[in-house]
Parts: structure tokens; C-alpha cells; sequence
């Protein structure tokens, strides 16, 4: 079956991950209606990590792709949930969360690397809400954690 939104990854350079498993007592995603609920996901693939504050130990730059690594693991646990990335109808709100020195104020730059992701992917079914927060520390020591509400096709 063709799928217009795997065509577009792969047209970035990009493909889908296998499904992270969560790292503590959670699901990856809960379905209400036509909501999807997408818990916070990490810029995990495989072995590699982006780990570190920003800026200090990660580059801005660096950040920004663990946001983008942030959303492909995200559009994995919708592709497991419903079937395909094409029944999706709108990215509805996504919130970031960006490990930060304490001086670091560019936290939306960091998240831009997540919402521009998803506006080349889905077009404007890809325009979101957002909040991108600082963080003390994340999980795992990661850079970025972000999660999405997504509504989907009934």
C-alpha cells in the first residue's frame, strides 16, 4: 500500500524507528476518541543518545536534531497505534521540554528542529500548538523529551 506521509520521510532521508518501549511505568500512547495522547519521547535511536545540557555539553544544532529524532521515534508509536501516518488529521498541540544550563534561553529554537519536522511531513496538517519549557534535568540525561496530542481519523 502507498503511503503519502512514508513517501515524504523518505524523500527527507528519513524512516521510522522501531517503537521505543517506555522507560518507566507508562504506555507510549493512549487513544480517547479521536485524540492520540503520545507520551514524551527521547532522541533515541539505537545505540545513540543525545545526552547533555544545552548548550553546554549539546550544541544547539545538535539539540535541534535530537528534537527532530524526537518526533520520528513519536511517529512510530502513532504509525503502531493507528495503522498508518496517513490517518492523521491534525498535530494538535506538542510541548517540549529541553535540558538547559541555566542560562539557556533559546529553548524554542531548540523545538523548531520537532515543529519543522512535522510541517514538512504532514503540511499543514503539521501546524501545531506548542509549549517549549527548560528542565533541570531530564530522563536518561537526554537533551530533549517531547510529546504530542494528535487527532486521527475515527
Amino acid at each position: 500500500m502507498n503511503s503519502p506521509i512514508l513517501d515524504k520521510l523518505a524523500s527527507l532521508g528519513l524512516s521510522l524507528p522501531a517503537v521505543p518501549a517506555p522507560v518507566a511505568a507508562y504506555v507510549n500512547c493512549v487513544r480517547s476518541g479521536n485524540l492520540l495522547f503520545i507520551s514524551g519521547g527521547l532522541p533515541i535511536d539505537g545505540e545513540r543518545k543525545i545526552i547533555g545540557k544545552v548548550p553546554t555539553d549539546v550544541a544547539v544544532e545538535e539539540a535541534k536534531e535530537g528534537a527532530r529524532l524526537c518526533i520520528l521515534n513519536r511517529l512510530a508509536v502513532i504509525q503502531e497505534e493507528i495503522g498508518s501516518l496517513d490517518k492523521v488529521v491534525r498535530i494538535v498541540a506538542l510541548t517540549g521540554f529541553v535540558n538547559s544550563a541555566p542560562d539557556f534561553y533559546g529553548h524554542p529554537q531548540v523545538i523548531n528542529g520537532a515543529s519543522e519536522l512535522l510541517v514538512e511531513v504532514f503540511g499543514d496538517k503539521g501546524k501545531h500548538s506548542r509549549t517549549a519549557l527548560g528542565a533541570a534535568a531530564l530522563p536518561l540525561n537526554v537533551a530533549v523529551e517531547i510529546n504530542l496530542i494528535v487527532e486521527v481519523e475515527p
